[in-house]
């Protein structure tokens, strides 16, 4: 120390201060700790980084493995879905032997009318059930406004095929289009039928109920589609019973109170006709991605009931499903009520694609035990607790099906034999009417007379005769 100043050796040195009373000293960091302090962090951040982005790698590749193994599992599952079924051994059999007969007792001539429900029955005026069996035939809901086959054959002849084959009732669809424009039938479709040509729609629609009811099948109309044409697309003009919230997207556009008055034009012609026994308010309805809300659908469903009961209080209401007709959950707390009693038939549909979009997929991927613990909830309560009759008013598969319709079809027709079902089988026809395309799930020939003799008609014989 001299004069006051403290002296450090040179390596030491890098700046001097006052510090005080004339004192100085060193004030910054020792030069030697610096550089060495810094490299540390240096590489301290650096190794973080790294391992941040060694992560990030990781967790890319483990969740692209995941991807590809999850899409791995979904292809060769859908493969699997999609390949051939071959028939059993009792499908084979059935498919080479003559029909059998229709069961005698079945048929609606046999009873008693006017229907009415009790519990989950639909039963006569003595109180004995009345099964429906029931077969689709459309076309008068579609854009040629007829029902299909009658250039073919005489609508007596499709008749008679329809009760050989087994079958009591059939659902006849109509499109709201039909009621309103009403159009000239082109003769062209009415080959085998020249008493219908230069008819119009309504009165060839009119005509084949007659034919039917004539030949003892017992009929329930149904409205199916605002706009005339194959039901059901992605389109939400026909997504419900009334449009007039869309404003001018609609081709055919309709009120709530114009659904219904079409109703009354359609069912006025047959007040009379004790064999049209039922009207099924619309087909399919549905929202976007389950927002039509039951009670909306379930309101409506009372208002135009309603009305109709009043032209004629012995017909049938059908009720079908929200989400095209899936679901009937909504009517464990909002039940559908109508001003006369016994006269409510809620309607399910069920399809092989029925059921996308939920937890368990596609019901022709779903195991037994999946598949009807979704009956269950969705409509097959009302039938288990007795609280009101569930028609499966639409339901289907191809003459040559997938593994998946297999299962899907198998599951369906075990759980509708142990429950003893009504059912209506989609579709009787042989062709569609757009550009005359095949219809793969037909139950009739292209001639119209000839039953396809395979695996839906055997297990449908034998619910019949159940």
């Amino acid at each position: 120390m001299a004069g006051g100043v403290v002296q450090l050796p040179a390596p030491f040195v890098s700046a001097t201060s006052a510090v005080g009373d004339g004192y100085e000293a060193d004030l910054e960091t020792f030069a030697w700790t610096r550089p060495k302090r810094s490299r540390f962090s240096r590489l301290l951040r650096s190794s973080k980084r790294a391992i941040a982005r060694t992560h990030c790698r990781m967790f890319f590749v483990v969740a692209t493995l995941l991807l590809v193994s999850w899409i791995g599992c979904m292809w060769r599952r859908e493969n699997a879905l999609n390949a051939r079924w071959v028939p059993d051994a009792e499908s084979q059999k059935f498919s080479q032997e003559p029909l059998p007969p229709p069961l005698e007792g079945t048929s609606i001539a046999e009873y008693e009318l006017p229907l009415r429900t009790r519990g989950r029955h639909i039963v006569d005026a003595k109180g004995r059930r009345f099964k429906l069996a029931s077969v689709n035939w459309y076309g008068a809901s579609d854009e040629l406004f007829v029902p299909g086959g009658l250039h073919v054959q005489h609508r007596t002849k499709i008749a008679e095929t329809i009760k050989r084959m087994g079958f009591n009732s059939v659902r006849l669809p109509y499109a709201d289009e039909l009621v309103s424009s009403n159009p000239a039938v082109d003769r062209r479709l009415v080959m085998a039928n020249p008493d219908l040509a230069g008819l119009r729609a309504m009165d060839v629609l009119e005509a084949v109920t007659t034919t039917l009811t004539d030949a003892g099948i017992a009929v329930i109309v149904n409205n199916h589609i605002t706009s005339a044409t194959w039901c059901c697309g992605a389109d939400p003009c026909d997504a419900r019973w009334a449009n007039d919230h869309l404003g001018p997207l609609c081709r055919v556009r309709q009120t709530e109170e114009e659904w219904i008055r079409n109703w009354e034009d359609v069912m006025g012609r047959f007040v009379e006709n004790p064999l049209v026994i039922g009207v099924d308010l619309r087909n399919e309805v549905r929202g976007l991605w389950g927002t039509m809300p039951w009670a909306k659908w379930a309101d409506a469903a009372e208002r135009c009931g309603n009305r109709l009961l009043q032209m004629k209080p012995d017909w049938l209401v059908v009720v079908e499903g929200t989400e095209s007709a899936n679901d009937l959950s909504g009517a464990r707390k909002r039940p559908v009520k109508l001003h006369v009693a016994n006269k409510l038939v809620y309607s399910a549909h069920v399809y092989s694609w029925s059921g996308w979009g939920s937890l368990g997929g596609r019901f022709a991927q779903r195991s037994y035990s999946s598949f009807v613990s979704t009956m269950r909830h969705n409509w097959a309560y009302l039938l288990e607790q007795d609280i009101a009759p569930v028609w499966v008013g639409e339901l289907g598969a191809p003459h040559a099906p997938s593994v998946g319709d297999a299962r899907y079809w198998q599951n369906l027709w075990t759980f509708l034999k142990a429950i003893d079902a009504d059912f209506g089988y989609w579709a009787l026809n042989a062709r569609k009417p757009k550009d005359n395309a095949k219809e793969t799930y037909s139950l009739v020939a292209d001639d119209w007379l000839t039953p396809v003799r395979d695996y839906r008609m055997k297990d449908m014989s034998e619910l019949m005769r159940a």
